[in-house]
């Protein structure tokens, strides 16, 4: 039997078991920075693989390792999830972990719980097999990626000082590969205006009109911004407003605005700035890109700048290349190689560091952050193949 075969076979034979351990994941409520139950339960589905090395680091990532060769592959699956929203929108418990008609239901199923219990299965495939090769092969579920895409991969590599040659992120891909996506960062501008009495505004300046006059400008600006044959166009948005006076009768001296920016390729942090700088720079406004400072369930403070760059992979790339004979060796056709909407942990270990990374995820990322998430038990199979065989041809 050919070794994508007997991969596959070992996949779809445990296939039960993987679908249980995302169950298991799924009934945990695991919001950014209180994963720590749920980082217990992956390291407990983990331990009966007698692993080279299974901990949990100073920031709280579950790493499990294979081998012990100078190149390094590692696969990651971020374990916190976003809340479920409005509970009129679900047709089932969103934490049940419910396993029917094919499906694993609930929220982190897609986003991104089922990369881990697959490559959970991927493990227990690789001790099955007696896997050999020169390679070291890590597996992270990682933490505090909805508060903060890659805060988790810099802790790896600055404080862990894991740096891999190649990363598989199990983000939802719908059985695509993806090489790229668009940047991203959180910027605030902050108004400030002067007041006076509400009888008499005209001796004032009313902040609010400062920053809706800048919303509309920056409305403006999305239609505008440049667009990138692969990744698509850039977009900016307003997410948050908010106002304050002295009293309700008196004109609003202080607003604020938060800014949504979307980068595509040759955007930068400099010029997406700069945009906005040229939009208020007739009035009293602050310009500035948010800082991310928190405390992990661990305890540790640790952040970064709310700056996340965009970042493609070509696709003659040889990780994108052996990711498309990985999946034709599976599974007897070739891949879409695509791109996902969303942000993904590859901000930081692609786009600061430079590692390569590429996408192959159980899952339909349109479920990602929605009601009513569930995933195919196929994909879980599928994912648990892929990620052994990629170990084998890299």
């Amino acid at each position: 039997m050919i070794l994508a075969d007997k991969i596959y076979e070992l996949a779809e034979k445990y296939k039960d078991d993987t679908a249980e351990n995302l169950s298991k994941l799924v009934k945990i409520k695991s919001f950014s920075r209180e994963e720590e139950a749920v980082q217990q339960e992956l390291k407990r589905q983990m331990e009966p693989l007698k692993l080279d090395e299974l901990k949990i680091d100073g920031l709280g990532n579950v790493i499990g390792r294979i081998g012990h060769g100078k190149k390094i592959l590692a696969i990651d699956a971020h374990m916190d999830t976003v809340d479920i929203g409005n509970m009129d929108n679900w047709e089932f418990s969103p934490f049940s972990g419910k396993i029917e008609g094919g499906y694993v239901l609930g929220r982190g199923t897609v986003d991104q719980k089922g990369g881990a219990a697959s490559f959970v299965t991927t493990a227990r495939i690789l001790k099955e097999l007696g896997f050999d090769k020169d390679l070291t092969v890590y597996f992270v579920g990682s933490v505090m990626e909805e508060d903060c895409d890659g805060l988790c991969w810099k802790y790896i590599i600055e404080e862990d000082r894991i740096k891999p040659d190649i990363v598989i992120c199990t983000e939802p891909t719908n059985g695509n590969i993806c090489r790229g996506h668009r940047g991203r960062m959180e910027i605030e501008v902050t108004f400030r205006g002067v007041s006076a009495h509400g009888s008499a505004p005209e001796r004032g300046k009313n902040a609010i009109y400062m920053a809706s006059k800048a919303c509309l400008d920056i409305k403006a600006l999305n239609e505008r911004l440049r667009s990138d044959p692969f990744l698509g166009k850039g977009s900016v948005t307003i997410t948050d407003f908010f106002s304050r006076s002295p009293s309700l009768c008196a004109v609003a001296d202080y607003a604020k605005i938060h800014v949504d920016r979307r980068l595509t390729w040759g955007e930068t942090k400099e010029s997406a700035l700069a945009e906005i700088e040229e939009i208020v720079k007739d009035v009293r406004a602050e310009v500035q890109i948010l800082q991310y400072d928190e405390r992990a369930y661990t305890g540790l403070r640790y952040g970064m700048e709310k700056y996340y760059p965009t970042w493609k992979l070509p696709p003659d790339h040889a990780a994108v290349k052996t990711g498309v004979a990985v999946y034709e060796s599976l599974f007897g056709s070739s891949p879409m190689v695509d791109k996902w909407t969303f942000s993904t942990n590859a901000v930081t270990i692609t786009g600061i560091y430079g590692i390569p990374t590429i996408g192959f995820g159980p899952g339909d990322e349109t479920l990602a952050h929605a009601p009513n998430e569930r995933v195919v038990v196929k994909d879980l199979v599928n994912a648990s193949a892929f990620y052994a065989l990629y170990a084998y041809q890299l």
